[in-house]
């Protein structure tokens, strides 16, 4: 069963989000915010691919406020998550920020919010997941 980590902040985001990948994907889904929770599941090999809210409002980690671009960076500087695919998500789509943020965090996707066309969501997680290398069980 594939899973997706859901990091977002906003209840109905996430309500919304799970709702789509559990109906349309047929995916298991986790959700939470709580920064020490998302490092522990991703090194835990809990889930396939990580769906990161970039502007988590509420978000510390050790002692420091983060963000989703923050939390992707330490997920890809570790070599037991480095493999694991994170998608960011986010409101803030003006031109240019796409490409900011994926070359800032190193994640391997973004999806604009509000997501319109559940499909094509859907099918961006799911060809995520497959084209990307297995992490390796440490």
């Amino acid at each position: 069963m594939t899973t997706v980590l859901i990091v977002e902040d906003d209840p109905i985001n996430l309500r919304v989000f799970s709702k789509i990948l559990t109906k349309r994907g047929g995916l298991t889904v986790k959700g939470t915010e709580d920064v020490e929770e998302v490092m522990k599941i991703a090194k835990g090999g809990e889930v396939d691919i990580i769906l990161m809210d970039v502007s988590l409002s509420h978000s510390v980690y050790k002692g420091k406020s983060v963000d989703g671009i923050k939390i992707t960076q330490f997920l890809k500087a570790d070599p037991k998550t480095a493999n694991l695919p994170v998608i960011l998500v986010t409101a803030h789509a003006m031109e240019g920020d796409r490409e900011h943020f994926l070359e800032k965090s190193g994640a391997d996707g973004y999806i604009s919010k509000p997501v319109v066309d559940h499909e094509q969501f859907v099918n961006q997680i799911l060809t995520t997941i497959t084209n990307h290398p297995k992490t390796e069980k440490v």
